[in-house]
């Protein structure tokens, strides 16, 4: 199976002057973990995830002034669709992360998540009976 069978095509795609708590909100209204970062001024596409939310908040960060950019991971690992999942899963499992932005003729095309591979590797879990 290939990362395009598991990816969710329609991403949220954020702002670096946002902040982190219109990140929040956004991200939490799509129910995703991650969104992409077009900022052109740092070198194009970034990544926002609900960790690196997490981590400001837990430091007393205000997610309400503190700014998107300040917590964009720029140094991202990018899939493409014709990855399989095993190569995905490997990338996640090597870098100690779980999205990976798909990019297709340099453009991203979706987001492919640990919990999407899960999803295609794990049979459907059958009704229990009454």
């Amino acid at each position: 199976m290939l990362v395009r069978d598991a990816m969710s095509t329609v991403v949220l795609t954020v702002g670096p002057a946002h902040t982190l708590r219109q990140a929040a909100a956004l991200m939490s209204a799509r129910r995703v973990g991650a969104a992409i970062v077009h900022d052109p001024d740092a070198g194009g596409i970034g990544i926002l995830t609900e960790r690196d939310i997490l981590n400001s908040v837990g430091l007393g960060q205000n997610p309400d002034t503190e700014p998107i950019h300040a917590h964009t991971t720029n140094d991202v690992v990018f899939a493409t669709p014709t990855w399989t999942l095993e190569e995905a899963a490997r990338a996640m499992a090597h870098g100690g992360f779980r999205h990976l932005i798909v990019l297709d003729g340099g453009e991203p095309a979706g987001i492919v998540s640990v919990r999407d591979i899960i999803r295609c590797w794990a049979p459907a879990r059958a009704p229990q009976p009454a």
